[in-house]
């Protein structure tokens, strides 16, 4: 039988194991430049979703964005991750200081952006800007 001492040690355990899983898969595509260029010439509406794999709240922002990316209204919305240790030129580019920070283009504009939001409706009327 377990002791109070080992059930707390195997709670832990599992959280940090819980914790190291990914979020909830969002269909989205590690930022390049050129890509994002293209789909900017396209005319097509883009998220640019700054994260870190560190971050609690991109780690909330995760399973919202994965929903609502798969609402029919969103089908043609094109989804760049801009990491946030690594990807230093973009964040430069894109004028983000934080990481949970989602920005949304449409026909080659900035139409909005968010910081530290996990509100499912901001959320979605950020992402509707874009469309």
């Amino acid at each position: 039988m377990l002791d109070r001492r080992h059930a707390l040690a195997a709670l832990a355990a599992a959280a940090f194991t819980l914790s190291a899983l990914p979020a909830l898969a969002l269909d989205k595509t590690a930022f390049s430049q050129a890509a994002f260029d293209a789909a900017m010439k396209a005319g097509k509406p883009v998220l640019i979703d700054v994260s870190a794999p560190w971050c609690p709240t991109c780690k909330a922002q995760a399973p919202i964005l994965s929903e609502l990316t798969k609402q029919p209204r969103f089908k043609n919305l094109v989804v760049f991750n801009v990491d946030f240790d690594s990807q230093k030129d973009a964040l430069r580019g894109f004028k983000a200081q934080q990481q949970s920070t989602l920005i949304v283009f449409k026909g080659g504009a900035e139409m909005g952006r968010s910081v530290g939001d996990t509100n499912k409706a901001s959320i979605e009327a950020l992402l509707a800007r874009a469309i």
